[in-house]
């Protein structure tokens, strides 16, 4: 089983991932961007305030494809739980945000429409919902990703996938505790596990 951790920067998905480890001892954890070389490169342009959003997408896509060869499918191959802080959501999410402002037209579904040819879609999501002004003040703003208005776009983008997959996704209210937040994520694992 894939599960996915998504939201925005600032909703707790990485505290989660890390808790979730002793929990989960036995699965496979992994993240996006990865450490790999593709993953580098997209870290450095997540820091390049001119980068160009398309270029962006494909440094971002095939740092997915990496991952998905290397970690995701031969983990579940295996029969392994996989948990995956960011997925393909991020991208539909942030990329499509990104490319609003450019002549790609329907950009969330521009980008969904890329990644249906190679992905294997998450089993089911939890969803770290946090309005973007917490959200970027956690964060720290530290980049173009981190910016509030930037982040209510994105928000808007997982709105609309969850509207549109709605049995994918378990809702978490980020806005609460540390503690709270995890108290509800192991819950929605141990329900997603047991069916």
């Amino acid at each position: 089983m894939l599960i996915t951790l998504e939201g925005l920067d600032g909703s707790g998905k990485t505290t989660a991932w890390e808790a979730l480890h002793d929990v989960y001892p036995g699965a496979t954890f992994t993240h996006e961007p990865t450490d790999s070389w593709y993953g580098r490169a997209v870290r450095r342009s997540e820091g390049e305030e001119a980068a160009d959003p398309l270029a962006e997408l494909f440094l971002f896509t095939a740092d997915h494809a990496d991952h998905l060869s290397r970690v995701v499918r031969p983990a579940l191959a295996e029969g392994n739980l996989v948990v995956s802080d960011r997925y393909t959501d991020s991208r539909y999410a942030y990329q499509g945000a990104s490319l609003a402002d450019t002549s790609v037209e329907r950009p969330l579904e521009y980008v969904r429409g890329i990644h249906q040819a190679f992905t294997r879609e998450p089993d089911a999501t939890i969803y770290f919902d946090l309005d973007p002004e917490t959200a970027a003040a956690r964060a720290g703003a530290t980049n173009k990703f981190e910016r509030a208005e930037f982040l209510a776009e994105v928000r808007a983008n997982y709105e609309r996938l969850v509207d549109a997959e709605p049995g994918r996704f378990v809702r978490v209210d980020a806005s609460r505790s540390p503690e709270q937040v995890l108290d509800s994520v192991e819950d929605a694992f141990a329900h997603l596990l047991a069916d």
